[in-house]
């Protein structure tokens, strides 16, 4: 069995892939932003091009920067949950025998 982590690494398992190729509704609205995007490119011209392009490339770093955050923080979340489930033996409550 390969290690799930290299595939992970690798791109060869890619959580995302899975809800874009379901969901319709994302995959219209990605084709709506790739229609529009094009649409703009031919529309603007010069500085007005340039600074759309840039808009493009600085929402792209952020989407993916956010993106990033929120795969870790589930991850790490993850990894809490198995944790607690295998490893911990902790409560939340003192043991109410103990004081009989």
């Amino acid at each position: 069995m390969p290690n799930f982590i290299e595939e992970v690494f690798y791109g060869n398992i890619d959580p995302q892939e899975k809800s874009i190729k379901k969901n319709r509704r994302v995959r219209r609205e990605m084709k709506m932003l790739s229609e529009n995007e094009d649409w703009l490119l031919k529309e603007l011209a010069g500085e007005s091009q340039k600074r759309f392009l840039e808009y493009v490339d600085a929402w792209g770093i952020v989407n993916g920067e956010s993106t990033l955050d929120s795969f870790i923080t589930g991850f790490r979340l993850g990894a809490k949950f198995a944790y607690d489930t295998f490893v911990s033996d902790e409560t939340p409550f003192d043991d109410l025998l103990k004081d009989r």
